[in-house]
């Protein structure tokens, strides 16, 4: 395997398609925004000016868009991925939708020749940018097997759980219920430890040394106390967005979720007043609540 596409070169994508053109694959790319297209040619890739054009021919090709609707028109529109790639190729579905669009998606491309690897990954833009993300990867063995080279170049950790589409993003809107939660609780810990006088970095010294460290707690309370609530590569609006996609899952499912719905409504309220910011701002709408400021 060779030739692949990268289908969205965002904060995601482009760490994608960096770490697939440093392990030697030839890396056509897609993304509507010139600028993105312009980096992207400028690490070694090759622009195309059409889904089409980016997956003609590719043997993979990596969707990273951002909902569902965007999804099923770059795989299966008239100039989609599964009208235009080599026959026997897959779609890696990277991107995180509603386990029932990708259950969808599947059913739509049997007969196409084309295969679909539901596989959401986590790491953020960090381990986009390092190869290091983390994939819950669901499609039979052989499927995953052939794919495994380029899966390889962007992840560290490779989580082959089942074999049907939806459900790689069935286990997404578990793993960010949790995340969604540790990042909310975080957000109320600091504002109390603000109103109540305590510096940020005695803070963050306990939490990071005590049980309650943990990447996501770690990395909240830093940017929290280092006053960083924008261009950290966490955008408010992608959490927001998968937190609505556990919310729908389980009312689907009719699973009872008081910690997600309250994370939801933070993240709601944040994404209300800072659209632009990144995850740490809705710690910012808690402060102006009760008047203080956590810092270092």
């Amino acid at each position: 395997m060779k030739r692949i596409c990268v289908i969205g070169l965002g904060d995601m994508g482009s760490g994608l398609a960096k770490n697939l053109i440093k392990a030697g694959f030839d890396v056509a790319g897609f993304d509507l925004s010139p600028d993105r297209l312009a980096a992207f040619e400028a690490m070694g890739g090759r622009p195309a000016a059409s889904v089409a054009q980016a997956g003609d021919g590719a043997e993979a090709a990596f969707v990273m868009v951002m909902n569902g609707d965007q999804a099923k028109a770059v795989i299966l529109g008239a100039d989609g991925l599964a009208a235009h790639m080599a026959p026997g190729g897959s779609v890696l579905l990277t991107a995180t939708i509603r386990p029932r669009e990708a259950v969808e998606i599947g059913n739509a491309m049997d007969g196409t020749g084309i295969h679909l690897i539901d596989t959401p990954v986590s790491g953020g833009f960090p381990g986009a940018q390092g190869g290091t993300l983390t994939m819950m990867a669901s499609a039979p063995d052989a499927i995953i097997a052939q794919a495994r080279p380029a899966m390889e170049a962007v992840s560290a950790t490779i989580h082959h759980i089942g074999t049907e589409p939806g459900m790689g993003q069935t286990v997404k809107a578990c793993l960010q219920t949790l995340i969604g939660s540790i990042f909310s609780a975080t957000f109320e810990a600091s504002v109390l430890a603000a109103k109540a006088g305590v510096k940020g970095e005695h803070l963050f010294k306990v939490f990071s040394t005590s049980g309650a460290g943990c990447g996501c707690t770690n990395t909240a309370l830093e940017n929290i106390i280092d006053r960083k609530f924008a261009n950290t590569g966490s955008g408010i609006g992608t959490m927001h967005k998968d937190l609505t996609i556990s919310m729908d899952l389980a009312e689907e499912l009719e699973v009872p979720m008081q910690m997600a719905s309250t994370a939801m409504q933070i993240f709601h309220a944040g994404k209300s007043k800072y659209p632009d910011g990144d995850n740490w701002a809705c710690t910012r709408v808690i402060e102006e609540i009760v008047g203080a400021e956590l810092h270092r």
